[in-house]
């Protein structure tokens, strides 16, 4: 109470809040801690993985070169009517995603190439893989591709605006989608 028998009302910003702002504080330590810890792993994962793809180095499941057949041979099939093959194709990488590895472009011909994706964007391969040849086992087909998704992978390339920009038709293509890689050469 107060002179005069008048009771005396604390103010919240002199006397109350102190401790809760103290509270607050730690709390919001603890919140820029753990997002800071989460954004660096986010960042460190978001590379592709290290390594020189060497001869016998597998990716997702494991699995041999056995029974193998170039890729040229699956494409043939689908051309003739085949809509899905579950198989293994040999064949040589020309390009592998530089952000996160986690598509290829496999060499058909002198102007085509093949798409691949890791199953449920379970693995990915490294730079190095890049030119080398390897076995694939997996579902194989003909695939529409939209412009929005052919955009993402120029993109991903790291292709100038006026390239990306220039995609405004869906194309075809062979689309793979690996279960298991092995370097072979």
């Amino acid at each position: 109470m107060g002179s005069g028998g008048r009771l005396r009302i604390i103010s919240c910003k002199n006397y109350l809040c102190l401790p809760t702002l103290k509270s607050n504080l730690k709390h919001m330590k603890k919140i820029v801690f753990v997002f800071t810890i989460i954004l660096c792993a986010f960042i460190g994962n978001s590379q592709p993985p290290a390594g020189d793809a060497k001869p016998g180095d597998t990716y997702g499941e494991k699995i041999t070169a056995d029974n193998a057949v170039p890729i040229n041979e699956a494409v043939t099939k689908l051309n003739e009517g085949t809509e899905t093959l579950n198989t293994k194709i040999k064949a040589k990488i020309v390009d592998v995603c530089p952000k996160k590895g986690c598509w290829l472009k496999l060499q058909l011909n002198d102007k085509e190439t093949a798409m691949v994706k890791m199953k449920d964007y379970g693995f990915f391969l490294p730079l190095a893989a890049k030119g080398k040849t390897v076995v694939i086992e997996g579902e194989v087909k003909k695939k529409t591709i939209s412009v929005a998704e052919l955009k993402h992978y120029a993109e991903d390339a790291k292709k100038s605006k006026e390239e990306i920009e220039a995609i405004t038709k869906p194309e075809n293509e062979v689309r793979v989608t690996a279960k298991g890689i092995v370097v072979v050469e």
